[in-house]
């Protein structure tokens, strides 16, 4: 298991508590120091408290791990951009209603607005999409978007 894997399985059950989902862990090594920037999400997004609870928690945990050594690092606790993939079904849940670009694996091209979704599919307008065949899925940005989910 690697630095990443073992700090990921480390936090995730303090980030679970807090009613959240581990979504990545990205470590980088510059120099002296390092950055260790974890991405979290909520089902319905987090707010300023339970980040900074989270931060705390995750770098009391990540401190004491001997992977970490002694080397110095800044950590990073942020939310998924809004450019950042779709790629499990609670992603397609929280974003209903906003409008998506899909790319299959055969190259074709959905656009249009994410309605019900399942474990295993999502509409997009009138389309089912199978999870399984999605290559890339992103929101698109909307600057007059739809109220309603």
């Amino acid at each position: 298991m690697n630095v990443r894997e073992r700090i990921a399985e480390a936090i995730t059950p303090t980030i679970e508590s807090s009613q959240a989902f581990l979504e990545d862990v990205t470590l980088v090594k510059a120099g002296k120091k390092s950055l260790l920037t974890v991405i979290v999400d909520g089902e319905s997004g987090l707010n300023l408290d339970q980040v900074t609870e989270i931060s705390r928690n995750v770098s009391e945990i990540v401190e004491a791990l001997p992977e970490m050594g002694s080397t110095p690092f800044t950590l990073e606790v942020t939310s998924p951009g809004i450019d950042r993939p779709l790629t499990v079904p609670r992603h397609w849940r929280k974003n209903k209603g906003r409008l998506i670009k899909v790319t299959l694996l055969d190259g074709s091209v959905i656009e249009g607005r994410i309605g019900e979704s399942t474990e295993t599919a999502v509409l997009v307008n009138e389309d089912e999409v199978i999870f399984a065949e999605i290559k890339k899925a992103i929101v698109q940005i909307e600057f007059n978007a739809k109220e309603d989910k």
